[in-house]
């Protein structure tokens, strides 16, 4: 029997599908391996079946760094981000790992799966039904954001009808949305963890989130899959990070950038932070109010539609009146904005952005920053 310890450093998103790998190595190679990990996330491995504890100094133990090449023929292939891991594994032991599962690999313990939620206790007890939200991202790949006049403009679209909860990174961008329960940098990874096992839904870019919201279990009571709603554009191809139950926004066929696949661009404008995605080649080619125009083309009707699709379908219930009023009083109220206003607040300074103290972003001259920012 191997025994074998897998490392990776990405971000959350990557190692998410490290896990499924990991779960198929077992379930398709049973009793032929031992494994551990070394990763940058451990809370996405707390209660994993698949993990024995090895030591890197112990003979005949084998330690292999993890890496995807796959995604650079992802355009060719038609595979997803899931074979992303199982490609190298194959490759590296011999292997003949496929997904039995579409989804990563999360484990809550019987504690977690009878807890309260995370915003229950955020609230004092008090427990309703909601939504994830994701307003905004990393500065690596401001390519990806949506205008954050555009997230509100959805959130006030359903206000009274379905509680959103906003959460982010503390010192990436996620910039204060009104009428939500803000639990933004509040949230460890465990802590995401639960918060999404007692979500009915998630609307968000492609980022994290949507990874999660297909390998999160649902809570007690719940069926079937997780809604979720994908602000995505044309950046990735929908075969790389859509789920089936997903309804995932994209612009792929739909414009030159990216008529026969994504653009895999990085970046609207140079951050000046040295980084190599503010290359020419890593820069979005058509920058429209600010946005990628693939963002663009995405309007908060055609999000709420889609929200109201599982609405619509019985997959997600709105609030009752006695919920609504509950939900109503632990947002920040706010005078909601209307669909056709979106886009014209959309355009306002760089200033109205609430960009986090600190942020590399506000460090470039003027020009730059407003292409970048003022979406």
């Amino acid at each position: 029997m191997r025994r074998i310890i897998l490392s990776n450093f990405q971000a959350p998103g990557d190692i998410l599908m490290l896990t499924a790998a990991v779960r198929d190595l077992h379930r398709c190679h049973a009793g032929e391996f031992i494994t551990d990990v070394r990763t940058s996330c451990p809370g996405l491995w707390e209660n994993n079946p698949w993990l024995t504890p090895l030591d890197p100094g112990d003979a005949g133990v084998e330690s292999v760094h993890c890496k995807y090449p796959l995604i650079h023929r992802s355009e060719q292939g038609g595979r997803h981000f899931i074979h992303g891991f199982m490609d190298f594994l194959n490759a590296r032991l011999g292997t003949r790992v496929m997904p039995t599962s579409f989804r990563g690999d999360i484990h809550l313990s019987p504690e977690e799966q009878s807890a309260a939620s995370p915003l229950a206790r955020h609230l004092g007890g008090s427990d309703l039904p909601y939504w994830i939200i994701v307003a905004g991202g990393k500065f690596d790949f401001t390519i990806k954001w949506w205008h954050f006049r555009r997230w509100q403009a959805v959130v006030d679209h359903f206000r009274g009808r379905l509680l959103f909860v906003q959460t982010g990174k503390a010192g990436d961008y996620h910039p204060p949305l009104k009428g939500v329960v803000d639990l933004r940098g509040r949230t460890n990874l465990r802590d995401l963890v639960q918060l999404m096992h007692h979500a009915q839904g998630v609307l968000c870019p492609v980022t994290f989130h949507m990874h999660l919201a297909a390998a999160v279990p649902r809570a007690s009571g719940s069926s079937g899959e997780r809604p979720c709603v994908v602000v995505a554009g044309g950046r990735e191809s929908p075969h790389w990070e859509a789920y089936p139950a997903h309804q995932f926004l994209h612009t792929v066929g739909a414009l030159p950038c990216c008529d026969t696949g994504g653009c895999w661009r990085s970046r609207i404008a140079p951050l000046g932070d040295g980084d190599s995605k503010d290359g020419v080649d890593h820069l979005c080619v058509e920058v429209v109010r600010g946005l990628p125009r693939c963002m663009d083309l995405l309007t908060p009707e055609h999000v709420a539609e889609r929200i109201d699709y599982y609405l619509a379908g019985g997959r997600c219930r709105p609030l009752t009146a006695e919920q609504a009023r509950r939900a109503a009083a632990c947002v920040t109220p706010d005078e909601p904005v209307a669909f056709a206003r979106a886009p014209e607040l959309a355009t306002r300074s760089f200033s109205e952005m609430q960009l986090p103290t600190g942020s590399t972003a506000l460090n470039h001259n003027t020009n730059t920053t407003n292409v970048c920012h003022s979406m």
